[in-house]
């Protein structure tokens, strides 16, 4: 049976779907950017500062879930310019300290609300 994930501690979804989803031991979570979920808009200060709003996010609906970073097996980012790779990695990599999940980081051509950075993740309790 699946358990559906929401925290008021990351940005409500804006469209009909979950912020996770549960499922035999597994979250799935759905894509996050880098919306600051006290006032719902997108936090300013370029790729490092959303880069760190969107992983504080997952946090968020990892603990909802009763997990943590260290929970997450598998990440998927999305990012609007490749030549951000190095700042996002420097960030990525303070919160992915030992053990880090693995990874696909993909260019694309937009992202909702021009967010620069989206992430999703897949983590197992």
């Amino acid at each position: 049976m699946k358990t559906i994930i929401n925290t008021d501690a990351a940005p409500k979804a804006i469209g009909p779907y979950s912020q996770a989803v549960m499922i035999d031991g597994f979250l799935y979570t759905s894509g996050q950017i880098a919306i600051d979920p006290a006032t719902g808009e997108l936090v300013e200060g370029g790729i490092e500062a959303q880069t760190e709003r969107v992983l504080e996010n997952i946090k968020a609906i990892l603990k909802a879930a009763g997990m943590d970073l260290n929970n997450v097996i598998k990440t998927t980012v999305f990012v609007t310019n490749m030549e951000d790779f190095a700042k996002i990695n420097e960030i990525y990599g303070r919160y992915f300290k030992d053990n880090p999940p693995a990874r696909s980081l993909v260019e694309v051509k937009s992202l909702p609300k021009g967010a620069l950075i989206e992430i999703e993740v897949v983590a197992h309790k």
